[in-house]
C-alpha cells in the first residue's frame, strides 16, 4: 500500500516551516531583518524521508541559526524567554571557539558600515570601536531569542496530527477503492 497523501501531508508540513522560517528572517524583529549576509536564509532547509515502516523529517540550517533562534545568556542577565526554551548556550562558559564573536560582530560591522557616534566629540567610532561595544553588549546581556524556526515549528506540528490523520484516511479509502476494483476485475 502507497502513502501517497500522508508523504504528502509530511512534506507539506516540512516545507511550510521552511517557508515561514525564512519568513520570519526577512520580517526580522524590532531592529529589522535578520538577514546580514544572506547565509542563514539560504541554508535553511527540509529533508523528508518515508519508508515502508519509518518517518524522518529533518531541518537543516548553519550552526548560528540556533544561537538566533533560541537566544543566547549573557554573563549578568538573561531573557526569560532563554529559560523557556531551554537553551544551554551562555557567553562566558569558556566552551566556545575563542575569538568566535568578535571576528563574526567586526566583520558585521565592517559590512554594514555601522558606527556609533561618540558622545562628547559627535564624530564617529572606529568600526573597530563600535564592535567592541556591541559585543561587550552582547557578553554581559545576551542574545534575545528570536525564535524565527521554533514558533513556525510548533503552529505546523501541532496541526499534524489532525492533517495526518485526514491523510491516512485518503490513503486508506484509495486502498480499499482499487482493491474492490481489482477484486471486480478478478471476477469477472
Amino acid at each position: 500500500m502507497e502513502y501517497d497523501k500522508v508523504k504528502q501531508a509530511i512534506e507539506g508540513f516540512a516545507k511550510k516551516v521552511v517557508i515561514e522560517a525564512k519568513q520570519n528572517l526577512q520580517k526580522g524583529g524590532q531592529y529589522g531583518p535578520k538577514i546580514a549576509s544572506g547565509k542563514l536564509y539560504k541554508s535553511l532547509k527540509d529533508f523528508t524521508h518515508i519508508g515502508p515502516n519509518s518517518i524522518q523529517v529533518e531541518f537543516k540550517m548553519k550552526d548560528y541559526g540556533y544561537y538566533q533562534d533560541r537566544g543566547v545568556k549573557g554573563k549578568f542577565s538573561t531573557y526569560p524567554e532563554i529559560n523557556k526554551y531551554g537553551t544551554n548556550a551562555q557567553f562566558g562558559s569558556g566552551t566556545g571557539k575563542k575569538g568566535g564573536l568578535t571576528k563574526a560582530i567586526n566583520d558585521w560591522v565592517a559590512s554594514k558600515r555601522f558606527q556609533f557616534r561618540d558622545k562628547k566629540t559627535g564624530r564617529f567610532m572606529s568600526y573597530k570601536s563600535t564592535a567592541f561595544l556591541i559585543i561587550r553588549s552582547i557578553y554581559n546581556k545576551g542574545i534575545k531569542p528570536s525564535l524565527f524556526f521554533t514558533k513556525p515549528f510548533e503552529k505546523y506540528f501541532n496541526r499534524l496530527p489532525e492533517t495526518l490523520t485526514d491523510s491516512f484516511a485518503l490513503d486508506m479509502e484509495n486502498f480499499i477503492e482499487f482493491t474492490t476494483k481489482q477484486n471486480i476485475k478478478d471476477v469477472n
